[in-house]
Formats: structure tokens, sequence, C-alpha cells
């Protein structure tokens, strides 16, 4: 008899468990089904639809078309080439400050993940100011020295995109490989040294095959990270013509006045970076199938340093020579232009005012666009943060059928290029769909920095839960807690920290993202990126180059608070 009421109790719990599991998972597929799966099947039905029927001539004439051609393959072009060198020198810099004898190690890692802050974006701002082939205050001051008719460097160029575009997307891979290579076995290349093999050989034959994974993965992110972005090829590519698919996708849609037939020209177009993103997945995943990686063997491990000898010094000054040139030349740049009184003159004190930074705040688009960024990017990293638990709770904990498809359904988003996400978006919110218009309005941009970053928090979370035994849950529920306590008590107060980070890392990406915003706008939606980038496309170079200014600032200081609340969790 008391066997039998423990049977019963068990079946009880497991009903509830069973009861509110499926509650959670049919509230999951719900919300990944509108923020997600509606989109995404939007710009596929425009793409090859047209008035209920199957049409793929729009699709057809788009693929054909010679300047979407010459876009795709400057896409294709600037994405390898920054990947492929972005690689190079990020492992390069990663290997000299994780495994050498390198003097301020610590500083010089702090420092070489700053470009990682700061929208490239501005980083291509100040350098179309310094090398802008007809007005760049760096051309100018070479022509007048050395005599020159023309000016020695144009970054307006597909060179210059990949140069600044290198410049802030080589930390991926940096950050990546410096931590496999500082928790990797020591004995591998011990071994290797013990037969005689010298320095050069080790590295190239024992460890950097072994961080293959860390180096594929942040080579992934440059790749999919350059196919889609926006900012970088317009500000130095329009001048000459230059296009990309994202900055055509732009181009399309802005020419139509965002009409509908702009915004399917814009889905067809879309159809065509997807696939190119695709190929790069495809390729990622063929190279880390191609062997077996396993490095860390436990947390005594602790590599040795090699001793640079009488090149530690030359490599010194190369490390600070490249912070100067990817970090203070740009950030110096944009702080003098902020306060020249006309684009043009030279960078002299009688030349210097404080009136930019009063126009721009005493315009109301700027106190707005601040209002808008800052609201949305806070609001998103809040909801992101729930929804992704909630994903990875039941992912990882519930473990319904179907639950690879949730995982799917949460990362696809950051695998599309912005300019793909900003439209599937328009399409399925404004109106024509799900009966609800949010076009032109801020809801419509928190609706797609939902989609596009609840995949930050998501994974976060599922990091955290895995390490969360399932007895803990099961003890309470044996004690008499419902399913929902158990949650409450138990599980979100072991995960708290990872949540936190989730948020973070969801709101300061938020806080300088253009890619997405720059389709969605409307008259009074404008982001603090957006702001800036009207402010530029206007002619108004000072006065972008001063609310610049004051984003790097507004960066710094969250950076600041997202570093100590970070630090503060840890010590908890």
């Amino acid at each position: 008899m008391k066997r039998f009421r423990q049977n019963r109790d068990l079946a009880a719990v497991d009903g509830v468990h069973f009861g509110m599991g499926g509650i959670l998972t049919g509230l999951c597929f719900i919300l990944l089904l509108i923020v997600v799966v509606i989109p995404v099947v939007s710009i596929i039905y425009n793409a090859f639809f047209y008035q209920g029927h199957f049409d793929p001539t729009l699709f057809t004439e788009q693929l054909t078309d010679p300047g979407n051609l010459a876009a795709m393959w400057n896409t294709v072009k600037i994405a390898f080439w920054v990947t492929l060198l972005g690689t190079i020198v990020g492992t390069f810099y990663a290997w000299l400050l994780g495994r050498s004898d390198i003097p301020a190690k610590g500083l010089m890692r702090a420092l070489f993940n700053i470009p990682y802050m700061f929208p490239p974006f501005l980083g291509a701002m100040a350098w179309d100011l310094l090398l802008n082939g007809r007005s760049g205050y760096l051309n100018k001051f070479l022509m007048s020295v050395f005599h020159l008719s023309s000016a020695p460097v144009n970054i307006n160029s597909l060179g210059g995109i990949v140069f600044v575009e290198l410049s802030y997307y080589f930390p991926f891979v940096f950050m990546q490989v410096v931590s496999a290579l500082e928790r990797m076995d020591p004995t591998l290349e011990e071994c290797a040294r013990i037969a005689g093999a010298n320095q050069l050989t080790v590295i190239r034959k024992i460890t950097l095959p072994l961080v293959v994974p860390a180096i594929s993965a942040g080579a992934l992110l440059i790749l999919i990270t350059s196919l889609a972005h926006f900012g970088v090829p317009s500000i130095l590519g329009f001048s000459q013509g230059i296009y990309t698919l994202p900055t055509k996708i732009y181009a399309v849609i802005s020419r139509t006045g965002g009409s509908f037939e702009g915004i399917r020209s814009g889905a067809a177009l879309s159809i065509m970076l997807v696939i190119v993103v695709a190929v790069a997945l495809m390729i990622q995943k063929k190279v880390l199938s191609s062997g077996s990686y396993d490095i860390i063997k436990g947390k005594s491990m602790r590599p040795t340093l090699i001793k640079l000898r009488g090149a530690k010094l030359p490599l010194l000054f190369l490390c600070v020579a490249t912070l100067f040139l990817i970090v203070i030349v740009p950030l110096v740049m944009i702080f003098l232009v902020s306060l020249v009184k006309a684009y043009g003159l030279p960078l002299t004190p009688e030349n210097f005012t404080l009136k930019n930074y009063s126009r721009i705040f005493a315009a109301s688009g700027t106190i707005d666009s601040i209002r808008n960024s800052l609201f949305v990017s806070i609001t998103a990293g809040i909801l992101c943060m729930f929804m992704g638990t909630l994903i990875a709770y039941v992912v990882q904990k519930i473990r319904p059928r179907g639950k690879g498809v949730l995982e799917i359904l949460s990362v696809l988003p950051y695998s599309l290029p912005g300019t793909v996400l900003a439209i599937g978006v328009i399409l399925a919110w404004s109106g024509n769909i799900l009966g609800i218009s949010l076009y032109n309005t801020i809801w419509i941009i928190l609706v797609a920095y939902l989609a596009r970053y609840l995949s930050f928090s998501m994974k976060s979370s599922s990091a955290a839960l895995l390490q969360v035994h399932p007895s803990l849950e099961e003890a309470a529920r044996t004690c008499g807690a419902s399913h929902m306590q158990s949650l409450t008590d138990i599980t979100l107060p072991l995960i708290r920290p990872a949540m936190v980070s989730g948020f973070f890392l969801i709101f300061l990406p938020a806080m300088r993202e253009v890619t997405t915003s720059i389709l969605l706008y409307g008259p009074y939606t404008r982001t603090l990126g957006v702001q800036i980038y009207s402010l530029r496309d206007a002619g108004m170079i000072p006065q972008a180059a001063a609310l610049g200014s004051v984003a790097i600032v507004i960066i710094i200081i969250c950076n600041t608070i997202v570093t100590q609340a970070t630090k503060d969790r840890k010590g908890v």
C-alpha cells in the first residue's frame, strides 16, 4: 500500500511536469513562430509568389541583373579577404599574447578587444575623413608635402573596405583562439620538442592544428558579419559606385521610396545573400568535420610560454603600432573633426569650436535617437533574456520532441544578414499578414532586435542550465513543490548570472546597431547609429562626427558598467 502511494505521488508529479512542460513548449513554438518563422517565410513567399501565384520572374530578373551580380561578387571578394586576413592577424596576435612572454600581456589583451566595442561604421567614417580620395585630411597633407598631383591613397575602394572591416573584425578570431591556446595540453608540444622539432615546426604541426575549431569559429563570425555588413561598404563604397548585396538592397528600397515593389525586389536580393551565407556555413562545417580536436585535459594544464628573446621588443612595438593604427587614429580623427567649424578647414585650434555639439543637442532628433536606442536596447535585452532562458529551459530540461527545431529557429535569425531580417520584419508587420501594422514605429525595430539577438541569451542560458543537475528540481518536486516553484526557487536563481550576462551581450550590440535599423526607422524612430549615418549622408560631417563622439562616450560608459557588473557577478 505504501509503495502504491509513492508511485501515485510520482505519477502526479510527472503529470504536472508534463502539463507544465507542454505549456512551456507550446509557448516557445508560438513565440518563435511570430518572431522568426513568419518574417523568414514572408521573404521567401514574396520573392517567388505574386498575388497568390508562383512567379519566379522577379527572382530571375534580380539574379541575372549585371549590377546585382557585380554586387554579389563584391560581397564575396570583400568577405573572403576580410576573413582570410582577419583569421591570420587574429591568430597571430592570439598566439603572441597567449603563448609568448611578451611584456604587458594583460593590458595588450584588453586593448586588442577594444575594436570589438566600437561601431565599424564610425571607423569607416574616420578613415574616410583621413584618406578620402578628394578631401581626406591625410591625403591633402601628403599632397602638399610631396607636391603630388593626386591623392596617394584612396580609401574609397574595395581594398579600403577590406582594411576597415579587417580592423574591427579580427578580434572575433583573437578572442576565440587566445582562450583555446591557454587551455590546451602542453605535453603535446613538449613531446614534439623532445623529438627534435624546432619552435616553428611545433607551431605549424601541433599548436595551430589543435586550435582549428576555435580558429574556424572566429573565422565564421568574421565571414557572416562581413557578408551581412552594411555600414562600412555604404560609407566607403557609395561614392565610387561600389555596391555589396546589403548596400544594393538598401539602394533598391530607397530608390523606390519604400514601396511594396521595392521591398519585393529587396526580398529577391535577400535570397541571393542568404544563399551566399549558406554556402559559407557549409564550408565551415566541412572544415570542422575533417578531424577530431581534443586539446583540453584539465584545469591544471598551463602551456609553456615561448621565450621571444631578441624579438621581444620588435614584436611589442608591432603590437603598439597596430593598436595605434586601428584604435587611436580613428578615434582622434572623429574627435578632431567634431570640433571644426566646417568640414575641410585645417585641423588647427583657430578653426575649432564646440558649437557642433550644441547644434546636435539642440536638434530634437539627437535626443530622440539616444532615447530610442536606449529604449530598444534595454527592452530587447530584457525580453530576449527571458525568452532565451525559456527556450533554453525547454531544450535542456524538458527535452520535448522537436527540441532541435527550437534550437535551429532561435539561432536562425542571427545567421541571416541584418538587411534580410529587416525586410522579413517589414513584410510580416506591415499589416498584410498578421493584421498588425508596426511600420514606421519603434516597435518594428524592437521586434527585429528580438529576432536578431535571441540566440545570444539562449546560448548563454543553455550553457548555465547544463551545469544544473536535474536532481535539484526533482528533489524539490518530491518535497511537494510545484514545477513552477522548483523553477523559480531552484533553477532560475542558479542561472541568474548567465541571464544577466545574456542581457549585456544583447544590450551593447543593440546600442551601436545600424545594419538592421537602417531599413526600419521612421521619421521619429531613428536610432543613434541611424542618426549619425543620416547626418553624414546629408553632408553635415562635423555634426555627424560630434554625435559619433557622443556615441563613443556612451559606449565606453556602458561597457564600463557591463564590466563592473559582470565582475561583481563573478564574485558572487
